[in-house]
């Protein structure tokens, strides 16, 4: 079962000690439903770190682009497993453990346009700290079972459910959903992602509250 990490400045001090005593680049994974806070964390955790020595790779990078999904016919169902280059994000993953002399590029999705834009993010050769941030980096089936083992730990944030599907459909609406239809991407797609990734919590090697 996960340990715990009681809270945010538990999370940084966790990073804190890697960065003073690896001498390795230190991989951790931040896994959570969708609007339970995973990028809250991020935030917090780089506002606090040094920059030239930490940076965040979010999943997010890696999915399909809107056309790609309108021909598989998986559109409605963004951000499901099987809407991700899983390939390309492990093999991304593989780089960064892996090439630790050598800049690597990495996309960003930009929620503004719904689409990820290439080489946006880059993690420098310095970097000793890299927290990959994302949903299914847990999820045991599709290729993302390749993902755990690249990672040399693994965080589940956890958060009260109401609050974070209220948050989720408040991020929607601020994206150009109408309300009722907020609600429902948030209650219906979004809640099937989440239900899967909930089963990956006991694979966590830590759970961290962070409200």
């Amino acid at each position: 079962m996960p340990e715990q990490l009681a809270n945010q400045q538990a999370a940084l001090a966790r990073i804190q000690s890697f960065l003073s005593d690896s001498t390795e680049r230190v991989l951790i994974g931040i896994i959570g439903k969708p609007g339970a806070g995973k990028s809250t964390l991020s935030k917090f955790l780089m506002s606090k770190l040094p920059k030239e020595f930490v940076t965040v790779v979010p999943m997010d990078g890696y999915h399909l682009s809107n056309k790609v999904l309108k021909d598989l016919k998986r559109a409605d169902r963004k951000g499901a497993p099987d809407t991700f280059d899983v390939a390309g994000f492990a093999s991304l993953v593989k780089r960064i453990r892996s090439e630790q002399t050598q800049n690597i590029y990495y996309p960003i999705f930009d929620r503004a346009i719904e689409e990820s834009i290439a080489a946006q993010g880059v993690v420098t050769s310095d970097t000793k700290v890299v927290i990959i941030e994302g949903n299914y980096l847990l999820h045991d089936a599709g290729g993302w079972e390749a993902v755990k083992d690249l990672l040399d730990e693994s965080w589940m944030v956890d958060v009260d459910d109401d609050k974070r599907i209220a948050r989720l459909i408040s991020r929607h609406i601020a994206y150009g959903k109408e309300p009722e239809a907020a609600k429902a991407w948030a209650k219906g797609t979004d809640e099937a992602n989440a239900q899967l990734i909930e089963r990956g919590r006991a694979r966590a090697d830590f759970v961290v509250r962070i409200d």
